[in-house]
Parts: structure tokens; sequence; C-alpha cells
């Protein structure tokens, strides 16, 4: 199958969203696939630099989410490049320029065309004028909107599907959580994280991973931190990734003096991702706005422990003591922390994290984002047999 997928966010950004389509095309080609990125042109990338199946178009930074890129033109271009390498389907992964520009390509070639709703756009609404021009029903309306005339939707969660029934989307959706790309994650070239940062090898760690943004609430993190310090005096809180609320961040610690205990590391190139995971005794994320869990997944695919805010995508995962715990205010975090680290450093046991990274595997996520390919197009199929015939 010639697989089209269309974003907005690709390597070399950093983001779940990024790092979820890397997963999902190496999981399909894999499986013997052809898998075509669509996305945006990047700064960062080396003029004429070779990347196979990748085709990038002209962009701009986005409003708003300046580490973030929009394209500005291409549409004749990416329906001529599709038709060539014969494309099936159209999977976009956007709902801006180029998720746009994939229901176009559909259009054109006469495929069917699905959506991976990633974001939930209610919990950003404060980075547009303060939360001053958009509300709620505006994003229903765009939601919609777009996905208007589309053959499928894939929902990361139950929180996601609940959300798009309540906008009245009509086409099917289908809930695939993302998976892990396991081997790439422990494939990583080993090195000692903590000697880079001057960690003690003994010291307990705490590791947070994400784009440090309000949203992620690492600020509760950082609340509960003073009565963590009384009781481990050594412990380490490693706030990994880079974003608007760094300076917010530091202005915290330093009115909780806390300098001596946060260290920040800037963004991790993603194939270190799993030396970091690694190095910590615990993952903690205080984000009560993840539709993916991506962060939770990459964590126990390295082994680590998790303290993270109940969602329903956490009991799905978290569903054993010996893999993480679950909470909803800052009190139950302290407590869930406090846990494990009394219990010391002790890793998860084999079997149990062996079961549970079978079911988050990136081979699970692929083969069920391939049954909806199947179940998409065979219905595309009997509902336009006239117009295939023409």
């Amino acid at each position: 199958m010639n697989i089209g997928l269309f974003t907005d966010t690709y390597f070399p950004q950093i983001s779940g969203v990024a790092t979820s389509i890397k997963t999902l095309k190496n999981a399909l080609e894999k499986q013997g696939h052809n898998v075509f990125i669509f996305t945006t042109t990047d700064p960062h990338i080396k003029k004429g630099t070779v990347e196979p199946n990748v085709f990038r178009f002209s962009s701009i930074p986005f409003i708003s989410f300046t580490d973030r890129r929009i394209a500005f033109r291409g549409f004749f271009e990416a329906a001529k490049v599709a038709k060539e390498v014969k494309l099936d389907i159209v999977h976009t992964q956007t709902e801006f320029a180029l998720g746009m520009m994939g229901k176009y390509v559909a259009h054109r070639l006469k495929i069917p065309a699905i959506h991976t709703y990633h974001t939930m756009y209610e919990d950003y609404l404060h980075y547009v004028l303060n939360g001053h021009l958009l509300r709620p029903y505006h994003v229903k309306q765009f939601t919609k909107g777009y996905l208007k005339n589309m053959n499928g939707v894939i929902a990361p969660s139950e929180r996601v599907e609940a959300l798009l029934k309540r906008y009245g989307v009509k086409i099917p959706i289908r809930i695939i959580p993302t998976g892990v790309d396991i081997e790439s994650m422990n494939e990583d070239a080993p090195h000692d994280v903590r000697k880079d940062l001057h960690i003690d090898k003994d010291a307990p760690v705490l590791l947070t991973l994400s784009r440090v943004a309000s949203e992620k609430k690492i600020n509760h993190i950082l609340n509960v931190m003073p009565d963590i310090v009384e009781q481990f005096p050594n412990v380490r809180l490693v706030i990994a990734g880079d974003g608007p609320d760094v300076d917010v961040l530091k202005d915290q610690i330093e009115r909780l003096t806390l300098e001596n205990y946060v260290i920040f590391t800037g963004n991790i190139p993603h194939e270190d991702v799993g030396n970091y995971y690694r190095m910590a005794d615990l993952f903690v994320s205080a984000s009560d706005t993840e539709t993916q869990g991506l962060t939770y997944i990459e964590a126990l695919a390295a082994g680590t422990r998790c303290v993270v805010y109940d969602t329903d995508y956490t009991e799905h995962v978290f569903d054993d003591d010996s893999l993480g715990r679950v909470f909803t205010t800052q009190s139950e975090m302290l407590k869930d922390i406090l846990i494990y680290l009394k219990q010391g450093r002790s890793k998860i046991p084999q079997d149990k994290l062996d079961a549970k990274l079978a079911q988050i595997s990136s081979k699970h996520f692929g083969d069920q984002v391939y049954n909806f390919y199947q179940d998409v197009i065979k219905k595309y199929q009997e509902d336009h047999k006239e117009d295939l015939n023409d």
C-alpha cells in the first residue's frame, strides 16, 4: 500500500506529534508498505539534504507557536507528487495547511482520507490573544468543518473520542492509542546522562520530559519539590525540553530556593531520549491535557516507573503499581512520588513489563492503523463505485 502522511510538524522538530508520525511511518514500512511524508520546510535542515520519501513545502513560523511551522503553498505540487507515487490513502495529522493539502490531494486523486486528532485545542486557546479571541464553540465548528467529507478519524484515547462525539462528528471514529518503537528506544547509543548533568550516581532523580509550557503543569511538580527535598536531600528534578515557560519556572525555582535541585537540559535529540528515561528513578508528569500519553509509554519502554496525572488513557496503562501510579491532586502526586522513592530504585518485573510493552508497541499500533486503512478503503470503494469507474 502507498500511504501519504500529511503533517505540519516532523523531525527535526521535537514534539509528541512528530514522534507519533515517525513511529507510525516505521511501523508501516516494517509491514512492507511505502510511506510518504508531506510536511513543511525546516530551517534546521541543511540545504541539499536528501530525505527519502519526504516532501517539504515552503513554510513560515506559525503564529503563537513560533517553533512550529505552516506551509503557504504547494497544493498543486503535492497533488502531482501524490499521483506519481500512486497514493492509495491520505492520512492527515494536522487540521491546518498540510491537512487541507491532504484533503485536496485525496479529492483530486479520488482516494479516501482519514485524520488523526492529536490536539485538544480547547486546552490551548490561551495562546491566541490570551484566550480573548477564540472560544470552545469556535474549536467545535472548526473541527466539524475540517472533518466534513473525510472518511474516518483516529482518536488516540477515549477522551478524544468523547470530545469528537460531543462536537457532533459523524464519520467513523477508531480509538487507536499511539505506540512506541521499543527497539529504537532501547537501542540508543548508551552514555552516562548523570555524568553529563553532574548528578551523583546514587542520587534519586525525577524526570519530566515535554514542551516546557503552561499546559504541562511543571509548576505543580515544583510546588511539591520542597517536601521531597526535606526527605531526600540529594534528590534532583531534571526538566528535559524547551518552551515558552522556561523563565517562568526559573523564577518559581528561585522563590522556592530550589536552584540546587532542579536541572534544565533544553531540547533532547530524539536518539538520546531513551538514555534520559533510563537514568531516572521516576518519570513524572502533571499535565492534564495529554491525549495519547506518549512520554508515559516511552518511559515504560525504557523500564522506568511513572507518576502521572490521571486521565482515561492512563487507566489502560497503569493498571499495576509496579508500572506506575496516577494522581489528580498535588498532594496525591507528592504521596506517590515519596512511596516510590522510599522503595529505592527497583526494576519493573520483567513479565509485567513485557506484557505491557506488547500492548503499547509500535507493531501493535501499526497493525491497528493498517486495519483501519483497509476498512476505510473498502467502504470508500463501495460508496464511490460509479465515480471510480469513470
